[in-house]
């Protein structure tokens, strides 16, 4: 990599990191103050769209920085749930980084080749691989949870299954899905690189 692509990579990084953060501080004041019945996650429709424009390598670091701000999150402001994402809290183990960190870096992988396998099919194709890589997170964290936490759910599946076809995560891959259709061409047409 020539110097002019590194420091290409790196505002490019810069840029979606900065959008990530901003949409962590507004969506988390936003649901914390309105008395609204869903508060989805949407700091990922950043990584799944430069997943697909900018590819895996560049997708992953930015779920690995999403993985990094969920872990500090957790650590910082303190829920019932935070051990699950974060080793430095009471309960918290090794198996929070994993659940916190590896969907997180899954998100910024899946959506670029859906998206490869799909292209044909024009706005299907980037319906498809918003809704999945949405769907990566749920999927990789409860089963996560599911499997290294399980007393959480008992081993009951029922539990882990309803919650993934809950209406937070039926909300995050419908938004998600629509949001890469509505920013991807455009941001296409104005690519980084």
């Amino acid at each position: 990599m020539n110097r002019n692509q590194k420091s290409s990579t790196i505002a490019t990084l810069a840029i979606f990191f900065a959008v990530m953060l901003v949409i962590h501080l507004l969506s988390s004041i936003i649901f914390n103050v309105l008395p609204v019945p869903i508060k989805p996650t949407l700091i990922h429709i950043p990584v799944i769209v430069a997943s697909i424009i900018y590819g895996p390598k560049i997708g992953a670091s930015l779920g690995l920085f999403m993985g990094i701000i969920s872990v500090v999150t957790n650590t910082v402001v303190q829920l019932p749930t935070s051990y699950l994402f974060s080793p430095f809290v009471d309960n918290g183990n090794f198996y929070s980084l994993i659940i916190a960190i590896v969907p997180r870096v899954l998100i910024g992988i899946t959506p670029y080749f859906i998206y490869k396998w799909t292209k044909r099919t024009g706005k299907f194709g980037l319906l498809l691989s918003g809704a999945i890589g949405s769907m990566t997170n749920t999927v990789f964290v409860l089963g996560g949870i599911f499997i290294l936490f399980a007393n959480l759910y008992n081993g009951n599946i029922q539990a882990l299954l309803a919650v993934i076809l809950g209406t937070n995560a039926i909300a995050e891959m419908l938004i998600s899905a629509f949001l890469t259709l509505a920013i991807v061409p455009t941001l296409q047409k104005i690519k980084l690189h």
